[in-house]
Order: structure tokens, then C-alpha cells, then sequence
């Protein structure tokens, strides 16, 4: 989400300011992703599916959560570029779920259970990546140690009832939808972590992987 593999040597481990503020510009997104996964799994949970109309429900969702990822910035390009590959994915699941001429629940269980365990790959990759930059790295790797279970909980059974495909959509969407709205204020407050950090060099909170900043070399005399 914020770092892929790879792009770490870049930046020496290192957490700047600028980095920080990058990354926390996604805070709104994440927030608003959030807000609207809750209120998803909530309904997911309260009506009356049919298949055809949980299905158009979960297409959407992962249309929204193709947009929240490809509008999500990291720490360089490259992982704006992976965002955004990863987004269109999702849009193009979601369309082919909707635009799906009577789906049925193997074909919903089948595309939900493979992009849960997709994405949940990705988050857990990602993690690992940033655990040496990124204070709440870990939160990133219980999003994929959530979303791997669940998508095999719906590839492993495919032709499962109504109810036990609502149920596995339903705990995605609230449980990552909460995470989701936690990570967010984290997220918000990153630059704060990273400046107190650089004000106090043995501070033993959060932001102990900020870069202090080379000082200027003095003039000659």
C-alpha cells in the first residue's frame, strides 16, 4: 500500500519528513475506505440477499476499494504505479462480477475468495517491507492475515450456501473496514511521530526510524 519491495535501499531504512507527509496525505482516503467497508458489512449482514443482488453489492465494493487503492500515494513512484495496477484490477473484478449474466455463488465464492487472497498477499509482502520504515507496519500485516483465511474460507467450499458467503463478505468488510479507520489517524499523525523523533534522537516511541537531518558544513573562514 505504501511500500514495495525494493524501493527500501532508496531511502538507507530511513523515515523523512517528507516521506512521512507524503504518506500521511493518504489518511483521508483511508478513513473514508474505511467508513464505507463498516457500513457495507453492515448491510451485508441486515438484508435479504439474493445472489444476483450480493453480487452487484460486492462488485461494487470492489470498485470502491479499486479507487481507494489506485488514489493511495507511497513513498516513490514505483509503488504509486503498483497502487494503481492493483486498483484497476479491482474495478475490472467488480464490473465482471455486476456485468456477470446470472452469477452464481461458485462464481461470486470464486472471484471474492481469489481477490481476498490477492490482496491479502499483497498487504502481507508489503508489510514486510515496511517494517523497517513504517512504525504501524503491522497493522498492514494483519490486513493480509485477515483477508488470506477468508479468501480460502470461500475457495474451499465454492458451492457453499447464501449465508456462508455473507458471512465471510460481511467479517471482510467490518473487520478491514475497522482496521482501515484506525490506520488512518495513525497514518495522520506520522509527520508529528517523525518530528518529535527528530527532536529527541533516544525518544522510544513510534518514530524511531526518522532520518535527522545532515547538517550543513560550516563556511570556511
Amino acid at each position: 500500500m505504501f511500500v514495495a519491495p525494493g524501493t527500501l535501499p532508496k531511502f538507507g531504512y530511513k523515515l523523512t519528513r517528507d516521506v512521512a507527509q507524503q504518506i500521511a496525505s493518504n489518511w483521508w482516503v483511508l478513513l473514508l475506505n474505511g467508513l464505507l467497508l463498516v457500513v457495507a458489512g453492515v448491510l451485508i449482514f441486515s438484508i435479504d440477499w439474493t445472489v444476483r443482488s450480493l453480487a452487484t453489492f460486492i462488485g461494487v465494493l470492489f470498485i470502491v476499494e479499486g479507487v481507494a487503492t489506485a488514489l493511495t500515494t507511497g513513498i516513490d513512484a514505483r509503488v504509486r504505479q503498483t497502487n494503481v495496477i492493483t486498483g484497476l484490477l479491482s474495478i475490472a473484478a467488480g464490473i465482471v462480477i455486476i456485468a456477470w449474466p446470472g452469477p452464481g455463488l461458485v462464481a461470486v465464492a470464486i472471484v471474492l475468495g481469489a481477490w481476498l487472497i490477492v490482496t491479502g498477499t499483497l498487504a502481507i509482502t508489503g508489510a514486510f517491507a515496511a517494517r523497517r520504515l513504517l512504525p504501524d507496519w503491522w497493522m498492514l500485516l494483519v490486513f493480509g492475515l485477515v483477508e488470506i483465511p477468508l479468501g480460502v474460507l470461500a475457495l474451499a467450499n465454492p458451492g457453499a450456501t447464501l449465508a456462508a458467503l455473507i458471512t465471510v463478505a460481511g467479517i471482510w468488510a467490518v473487520v478491514i473496514g475497522v482496521m482501515r479507520i484506525v490506520l488512518s489517524f495513525e497514518v495522520k499523525h506520522l509527520p508529528d511521530d517523525v518530528d518529535q523523533a527528530l527532536a529527541d534522537p533516544q525518544h522510544n516511541g513510534r518514530a524511531t526510524h526518522a532520518e535527522t537531518p545532515t547538517p550543513a558544513p560550516s563556511p570556511s573562514s
